[in-house]
């Protein structure tokens, strides 16, 4: 489907999640076949998580990566207080933090609304066809990742 990508020395663990208000599931499935494809240990929470249902989790694992997809048109508005109570745990500050899908009712994302979302704490927005590859390469550039620097640009 996607090329396999040369996976990480040893097994990298992302977790997979998606807005509080947010049911869909098979936009969590897609990535996590996806990540474990490219040799990536994944837990999905599946959907309707709640922000603190999120932090407890990745405190007690500490991923490499945490990737926040949703579909249901309200990641715009309720994305950003998930990057800053992330970010407000201090373990979790320098964890690699990406955010992607339908943002907004309307399939569209505004310039502001991206930078609302990497001034949150979100690391790369990932929206539009070119989402996939976009997550593709922040896979590839991890080791060199620096945390509050936005990785992958990619507004579709």
């Amino acid at each position: 489907m996607y090329p396999h990508r040369q996976p990480p020395d040893g097994p990298r663990h992302a977790v997979l999640t998606t807005i509080a208000s947010d049911s869909h599931t098979w936009n969590l499935l897609f990535l996590q076949l996806l990540l474990e494809e490219q040799g990536w240990e994944v837990t999905n929470l599946g959907a309707c998580v709640p922000v603190d249902v999120l932090i407890e989790e990745v405190s007690a694992r500490t991923p490499g990566l945490v990737v926040v997809s949703t579909v249901n048109g309200h990641g715009a508005e309720e994305a950003p207080g998930l990057a800053r109570a992330v970010r407000a745990v201090p373990a979790l500050a320098g964890v690699p933090l990406v955010v992607g899908g339908k943002l907004d009712t309307s399939g569209t994302l505004a310039p502001d609304v991206h930078a609302a979302l990497t001034d949150a704490g979100f690391d790369a927005v990932l929206t539009g066809p070119n989402a996939v590859p976009g997550l593709l390469a922040l896979l590839d550039a991890l080791p060199q990742h620096r945390p509050g620097k936005p990785h992958a640009d990619v507004v579709g």
